[in-house]
């Protein structure tokens, strides 16, 4: 017998996407407050290049989890913005490396800040123990589906 132990109806994943929903409209609110000018998903993209500067936009893509035309979307709007640049791969024609400009590191701890008071309200409330079984059930899940 399956071990789903949910009734008819009831779809996890459409919880789990109303909860995300909620923090990312959240923080948005709490980025246009502070006014940031930037999108979650142009954060989103910033915040891994905060954690890896210099990357291609196949690995932004594999760390976003987006596929290339939203990166290429994404990337496109931060050179705009002026938050990142474009710069061709010394080893591979075909590549385009994607940095963070002057202006996006400026944005990180304040970015960042704004992102864990925005996580505090979320999580008002849950006892760390829940938090931490919440986190190990969603990783066994995501281990499930893509093992």
């Amino acid at each position: 017998m399956p071990n789903n132990q949910f009734k008819r109806g009831e779809l996890y994943s459409f919880i789990t996407g109303l909860a995300s929903t909620a923090i990312a409209r959240r923080l948005q609110k709490n980025f246009k407050q502070e006014g940031i000018e930037i999108t979650i998903e142009q954060w989103s993209v910033l915040y891994h290049l905060w954690k890896k500067d210099g990357i291609s936009q196949q690995e932004l893509c594999n760390a976003s989890f987006r596929d290339k035309p939203s990166i290429t979307r994404l990337v496109d709007n931060l050179e705009k913005l002026n938050m990142v640049k474009r710069v061709g791969s010394p080893t591979d024609r075909r590549k385009n490396l994607i940095y963070i400009t002057d202006q996006a590191k400026k944005l990180q701890d304040q970015t960042m800040d704004i992102a864990a008071v925005t996580m505090n309200e979320a999580l008002d409330g849950v006892s760390r123990a829940d938090i931490e079984r919440a986190k190990s059930v969603l990783q066994k899940i995501y281990d499930n589906l893509t093992s």
